[in-house]
């Protein structure tokens, strides 16, 4: 009896230290799981996957902690919203991804996402020594099909990105623990503010309550984060792809990361072996001066100890509340003594300071710092500039406009406008003979222009030939910057379209043919020839050819060059073999050509160029006439928009302009332009909205029409999404190739984007990440133009609108 004993012992010690080795691996397939009480190690011994339990609490979550570090120090949890409440928790994988399945109930409580399906159905899950936890293809071991790094909990940990993709539209931010013992999305979250030039900011929902300010090249400018601890590589990469931030050891042996706490602190950690304990390297707030805009608009902050900041105006500035500032209530800030003259205006430098809030900023990359001091003199409502990269000398030029906001102490410098009389005499001479010098010269170039304009009226005949000239010559408009364009030779576009024949005409639009062109070297282009009669003018030939050739995203046409010789005035663009949108979704058999894949691959495409548009490119434009014949389908079918003819350029915070020139086309144009000339970026996203409803049912918003019912397609869309009848607006040639819920999904954005009033309609990076993710949206009013409410608004003459039904859109290969 005490042998079986014995024997009985040794086998359940063989059996538990089996069952341990086993589950010690770094690795598990699709036919092995873990469970409570299991977990997975790194193969270096680093970090370790398993499930666990705050201190003060009863719920479990699947999480991943350092391994033998004491305290458990969790860096990601994957069910935070979603505590088990027992021990019955099994983490598995699946041809779908990872699965954490309550044991209990067989219910699935937290799942992942993966980016495509593996070749062979065979994926494995893995932690690695960064503390990543990665599902990969079992025959290409180098693909990863998704990744803990890409959905942060509190802890940024080496290696990780703080960032957007803006391929995918997937956002990496931080978020804070709800407390120490609910891992739940808390109230505060760390993440890249990407309005004006990016910068980091911890947030409170949509407040701002820190920021840490753009990248210098070297660090954040608002952060000495990085100064006490001198063991970290950072990169900061910022191109059409990704936005991001990304930290690395140079001892890989070490442990940091960041944390940002339930109480909206940004905490630094370093552990120290010697004394088995986290070391906090840096916590902000450091001080008060670390709270966003503590003093308020064109003060600086400063510190004598870490209870009482003291703010100052800048020179040239008083407080706005002088009774308020006495009993220390900042928050109102400082307004200037003296108006700027604009025309008359210098600047000074500012020293060891913390670059200033740059969510209204404008940035170019390649200026010098000369250039965009010349720029932001140019612009009246631009107050301070400085270099964007201050590495080897500097380089770049960042531009703010109107008000100065969170400025304290720091190890950065820029310059700042001031008024003429505040600068020393020195200073005043050299710009007074400068902007003297500047002012004669364009005096000059402007008489002249008004004496060209003269002749113009009197020789009608030489209208055209004078007008171009001017433009040539840059003087009768003054722009921002020259524009880097090449100018392409009249007589090689007539060769390379065999003179215009019209065997290469491949469309008619409003301003003017289209023609395919072969150039000698091979390469395919597409002519834009400006009529005589053309609806566009001078002027929106110009607006044309500056927007473009600044702008370079992949869905956006590339404008290859112009020509402006003799009478004419051609605008030369890469060629489109696909021609454009409209071409297909409106016709009955090409039609069937774009399933679904290609549908949402449009949408998407076509929201990822607005978005670089109202909000990455150098000023934000407005397209002003979005349709489905100006967005071009290339080899692949990747939209790219185009005809920027209409497009109006926003500067700093600028959000809305009127005019009253109304243009566009009908069926796309929101109702505030329509009715009172009011535009903004929610003008566009409104176009968008029709866009992606036309694209979902393949009709045209405005030759839509119901026997007995007044509705145009977006009055109808509505209707059946009320009735919980979306379904039946899709287009029925679609098929089987539907995904349901990503089309319901789409025709919901589109009706959200199409709210009468600006304000009720999403943002264009909303609409991305509406795109890309399933959280549940807000539920859409009545649309725009629905019956109800046309007749409380102005007729509307539709001779204000574009009758260009064609375009460069219309290209077609030969």
């Amino acid at each position: 009896m005490q042998n079986l004993k014995v024997l009985l012992w040794f086998w359940s010690f063989l059996f538990s230290l089996i069952l341990r080795i086993s589950t010690s691996l770094d690795s598990i397939a699709p036919t092995q799981s873990i469970g409570d009480g299991e977990s997975l190690i790194s193969r270096g011994g680093t970090f370790e996957v398993g499930f666990f339990k705050p201190e003060n609490s009863n719920s479990r979550y699947l999480g991943i902690w350092y391994y033998n570090v004491s305290p458990l120090t969790v860096v990601w949890v994957a069910n935070r919203e979603k505590p088990l409440n027992n021990t019955s928790g099994i983490l598995r994988v699946t041809d779908q991804g990872l699965v954490l399945v309550n044991g209990s109930t067989n219910s699935t409580v937290w799942s992942s996402n993966m980016l495509r399906k593996p070749e062979n159905q065979n994926p494995f899950a893995q932690i690695l020594d960064s503390g990543n936890l990665v599902l990969k293809d079992g025959h290409n071991e180098e693909e990863i099909l998704w990744q803990s790094f890409d959905y942060p909990g509190d802890t940024f940990l080496p290696g990780m990105k703080l960032g957007l993709d803006l391929v995918t539209g997937l956002e990496r931010s931080v978020s804070s623990w709800k407390s120490t013992d609910d891992p739940g999305h808390g109230y505060y979250e760390t993440k890249l503010d990407r309005r004006g030039y990016p910068q980091v900011v911890i947030t409170n929902g949509t407040a701002t309550m820190i920021r840490l300010g753009p990248w210098t090249g070297l660090t954040f400018s608002g952060s000495t984060l990085y100064l006490r601890y001198t063991q970290l590589s950072n990169e900061f990469v910022f191109n059409e792809k990704e936005i991001f931030y990304e930290y690395n050891l140079l001892n890989t042996s070490n442990f940091v990361r960041i944390v940002v706490t339930t109480w909206g602190n940004l905490q630094s950690f370093h552990w120290l072996r010697q004394t088995g304990s986290w070391e906090t390297l840096l916590s902000i707030p450091a001080t008060q001066c670390d709270k966003y805009a503590v003093c308020g608009a064109n003060s600086i902050c400063s510190v004598f100890n870490t209870a009482f900041p003291t703010c100052k105006c800048l020179n040239g500035f008083v407080p706005k509340y002088p009774e308020k500032w006495e009993e220390s209530h900042w928050s109102d800030g400082c307004v200037r003594i003296t108006p700027l003259s604009c025309s008359k205006d210098g600047f000074k430098k500012l020293t060891n300071m913390v670059l200033p809030d740059t969510s209204s900023s404008w940035y170019n990359k390649t200026m010098n710092l000369q250039e965009c001091e010349d720029l932001c003199l140019k612009n009246c409502s631009c107050t301070a500039y400085a270099n964007l990269d201050i590495r080897g000398g500097g380089s770049g030029c960042l531009i703010w406009f109107h008000d100065l906001i969170d400025m304290k102490e720091g190890v950065n410098e820029f310059y700042i406008r001031t008024t003429i009389s505040e600068l020393d005499d020195n200073q005043n001479n050299n710009s007074i003979k400068k902007k003297l010098a500047v002012i004669i010269i364009g005096s000059a170039l402007f008489i002249m222009c008004i004496t060209l304009g003269m002749a113009i009226y009197v020789w009608r005949n030489k209208l055209e030939k004078l007008e171009i000239f001017c433009w040539k010559q840059n003087s009768c408009e003054s722009a921002n910057e020259d524009i880097d364009l090449p100018s392409i030779d009249l007589s090689t576009i007539a060769s390379a379209t065999n003179h215009f024949s019209s065997g290469n005409k491949v469309g008619e639009g409003g301003f003017g043919p289209v023609y395919k062109g072969v150039l000698a070297n091979g390469v395919e282009i597409a002519v834009k020839r400006l009529s005589k009669n053309s609806q566009q003018g001078l002027q929106e030939f110009k607006t044309e050819v500056q927007l473009i050739a600044k702008l370079q995203h992949r869905n956006l046409v590339k404008l290859l060059g112009c020509c402006i010789q003799q009478k004419e005035k051609l605008l030369i663009y890469e060629f489109m073999p696909n021609r454009s949108l409209d071409y297909f979704i409106f016709d009955g058999s090409r039609r069937k050509l774009l399933d679904w894949t290609k549908r949402f691959q449009i949408i998407s495409g076509t929201a990822r160029g607005l978005v670089y548009l109202h909000q990455d490119s150098r000023l934000r434009v407005i397209h002003r006439d979005l349709k489905t014949s100006n967005i071009l389908l290339d080899k692949g079918m990747d939209p790219k928009i185009s005809d920027f003819g209409l497009a109006r350029t926003f500067g700093g915070d600028q959000t809305v302009e009127n005019t009253k020139r109304v243009m566009g086309t009908h069926g796309y144009i929101s109702p505030e332009y329509a009715v009172h000339g009011s535009f903004s970026m929610k003008s566009d996203v409104f176009s968008f909205g029709v866009i992606v409803l036309e694209v979902v049912s393949a009709r045209k918003n405005r030759e839509f029409s119901i026997p007995h019912q007044d509705l145009n397609l977006l009055g109808y869309a509505w209707k059946l999404w009320s009735e919980e009848k979306s379904l039946e607006l899709v287009d029925e040639s679609l098929g089987d190739s539907i995904v349901e819920d990503q089309v319901l999904r789409c025709i919901q954005i589109g009706l959200l984007c199409v709210q009468e009033r600006p304000e009720h309609r999403p943002n264009m990076s909303s609409v991305i990440h509406m795109l890309n993710d399933d959280k549940p949206l807000s539920r859409p009013n009545q649309p725009a133009f629905y019956p109800h409410q046309e007749s409380s608004s102005s007729p509307i003459n539709n001779e204000m609108f574009s009758r260009n039904e064609a375009s460069i859109t219309l290209l077609e290969a030969r």
